[in-house]
């Protein structure tokens, strides 16, 4: 006799879940969890800074900065009108604009930015969709941080502390909402492939006058290495996230999960 029922493995086992992904349009991890939560059954709303072209569901798209108080007023009015609230809420956004240089190019400014795209963003959104959750008794959370929290760069201090602020504040979420049925998990991924990764890669290959293969191996390189011996593809990360918002993971609370090929090798 296990703990699995028969329905564990259901491929609909989101089946009538809302479901807000933010930053889910544009080729990367967020978009590939969108896909997959979508074929799991649920409702998926996402959002994005500009109205993608291919856009084919109007009605489960906010288009608004998550970076900005405005726009995270606007994605919880817009959430709580056409849908009452959701179930399942994807802080996915997140990223670095800040210039190379080191900590002494970076700006006040880079720094609030940092911090407004990594953290603030998911507390405001978070504090905006939670009471609907603690109502009806259920919901999940999951915040997609990175590894660069343990792991921070020269040019991407800003960014890890926000992220590793981001595990910090989930934790205590995790402990706070656990009694009235509310999981809170953080998902950090290492080196994945992303459009935008892609994008890196193509320009650290054009300014080395070298080739993608090359371009990409030096930016593993600059890791440590990835034990595994590839980067991580977006719909590997997006495959953990189904599985940490599914009944599956039901005793699961407060935890991170590093998903990087074994780049971090510390306990």
């Amino acid at each position: 006799m296990g703990f699995l029922t028969d329905n564990s493995f259901n491929t609909k086992e989101l089946d009538g879940k809302r479901v807000l992904v933010t930053g889910g349009t544009r080729g990367g991890i967020g978009e590939a969890i969108v896909k997959r939560l979508a074929h799991a059954g649920a409702t998926v709303i996402t959002t994005a800074r500009k109205t993608p072209d291919e856009l084919k569901a109007s009605d489960l798209f906010i288009q608004a900065d998550v970076s900005t108080p405005d726009g995270t007023t606007k994605i919880i009015k817009e959430v709580l009108e056409r849908f009452g609230g959701v179930d399942i809420l994807i802080n996915n956004v997140g990223g670095s604009s800040a210039p190379t240089g080191g900590v002494l190019a970076q700006s006040d400014n880079d720094w609030q930015q940092a911090f407004e795209t990594n953290l603030f963003a998911a507390v405001r959104l978070d504090r905006g969709l939670l009471p609907p959750m603690i109502k009806q008794g259920y919901g999940v959370i999951i915040h997609i941080t990175s590894i660069q929290r343990r792991l921070p760069g020269n040019n991407t201090m800003a960014y890890s502390a926000a992220k590793a602020a981001l595990t910090n504040y989930s934790k205590g979420l995790a402990t706070e909402m656990a009694p009235k049925g509310i999981r809170v998990n953080t998902v950090a991924p290492g080196f994945t492939e992303t459009k935008a990764a892609e994008r890196l890669i193509n320009r650290m290959a054009q300014n080395s006058e070298t080739d993608y293969n090359s371009a990409r191996q030096e930016l593993m390189d600059s890791l440590g290495g990835i034990p595994i011996g590839r980067t991580a593809r977006p719909e590997e990360v997006a495959e953990l996230v189904s599985f940490l918002v599914s009944d599956r993971a039901s005793y699961i609370i407060g935890c991170e999960h590093i998903i990087d090929g074994g780049i971090i090798r510390t306990i």
